[in-house]
């Protein structure tokens, strides 16, 4: 195996040119996008960086390895040759998963244990729901091995405890701000923040806070992972200040609570002001025009469609009204909703797969 191998950014089905485009400005690449996430060639410590640094990446896999084959008994020789201790540990356990597709081992589940059974007896790693996660792929009698070195999916920061109905993910509202073309140099505000979610990601963006800061990695878990580099690299981008104001507001009183509560846990309440207010209590505060930036309730995600048309036609008379020069982003899974504001969209982004849902971003330029 390789010192540099390749490593896969996966991201929300929809989103792959927005992640591209963070990775690359964070020096990552040569990038290549694939269905679901983007590929490039790297090391372990570009693993740490993308996990550490990148805000759209739900997970990052390093894709350690593999080899052809086209029955179990070749599976089992060649994965009982595989250096598996080059990269896992024999104290840390090991959840298999395996998928196969257009090939002549064709049950997954026979693969699965043949792996499982050359871990357990080469290494003596034991097996485990609660292990490091080893993705088996065999596509066209290829048989690919990759690592997530992630863990727990990389939207859950260690901030966000408290959480209201229907949450953006902190992965997919940070892509949004990026192609609303947000980079940390202006104020935002959301007018139905809920938990917070857009206002905690532009604010820790302004203030250069790391979004893998506070949790921790299951590539910590790995062979071969020196702490003390890993400690440094954190050390490495310290917090800045910002002049900004990031606002949110929200009817919800409950709400409200949590947001602030978030913001505390998240080190950015000092930046941040959260308030119970109605939709035409929304006034532009005194400074730079900046973005509203806002997720909306929309029929699947809460309620019908139909009693949120008034919502809507609301939130876009007060933002034509008081935010001239301001720009707007709207997600919604609902074009007739977005219709419904009467602002003055660019071309709707590609749909983005949202759970059991697929939501668009709705752009303006400035009022």
């Amino acid at each position: 195996m390789d010192t540099t191998f390749e490593i896969f950014l996966a991201c929300a089905p929809g989103l792959e040119a927005a992640l591209a485009g963070e990775a690359k400005a964070a020096g990552f690449g040569p990038l290549r996008p694939e269905a679901g996430g983007v590929a490039f060639d790297g090391d372990w410590v570009d693993v740490w960086r993308a996990n550490l640094t990148l805000r759209g990446a739900a997970r990052v896999l390093a894709r350690i390895g593999g080899f052809p084959a086209v029955h179990l008994a070749q599976l089992d020789k060649r994965a009982r040759k595989f250096p598996w201790g080059e990269v896992l540990r024999a104290d840390v356990p090991v959840k298999v998963e395996a998928v196969s597709r257009r090939s002549k081992i064709y049950h997954g589940g026979a693969a699965k244990q043949r792996v499982e059974r050359a871990i357990s007896e080469t290494l003596g790693a034991p097996i485990g729901d609660e292990g490091v996660r080893l993705l088996v792929r065999i596509e066209e009698n290829m048989v690919t091995f990759s690592v997530d070195t992630s863990g727990e999916p990389l939207h859950r920061r260690g901030h966000k405890e408290a959480v209201g109905k229907a949450p953006m993910r902190e992965t997919l509202a940070a892509l949004f701000l990026r192609e609303c073309g947000y980079r940390g140099e202006e104020p935002v505000i959301d007018p139905m923040c809920g938990s917070g979610t857009f206002v905690l990601e532009a604010a820790e963006i302004a203030t250069g806070r790391l979004p893998g800061r506070s949790r921790p990695f299951d590539f910590e878990r790995l062979a071969g992972f020196d702490t003390a580099a890993w400690q440094a690299m954190k050390a490495e981008a310290p917090d800045r200040p910002t002049g900004l104001r990031f606002r949110g507001f929200d009817r919800d009183a409950g709400a409200v609570r949590m947001a602030g509560a978030n913001a505390e846990r998240a080190g950015v309440a000092d930046v941040t002001d959260f308030a119970c207010q109605p939709l035409s209590a929304l006034e532009r505060p005194e400074g730079p025009a900046g973005l509203v930036m806002v997720n909306p309730p929309y029929g699947a995600r809460i309620g019908k469609p139909g009693p949120l048309h008034a919502l809507h036609r609301s939130l876009g008379e007060v933002l034509m009204q008081r935010f001239g020069g301001w720009r707007v982003g709207i997600v919604t899974s609902e074009p007739g909703l977005a219709r419904a504001t009467g602002l003055p969209f660019l071309p709707p982004g590609p749909p983005v797969a949202h759970g059991p849902l697929k939501i668009r971003l709705y752009r303006t330029e400035p009022l």
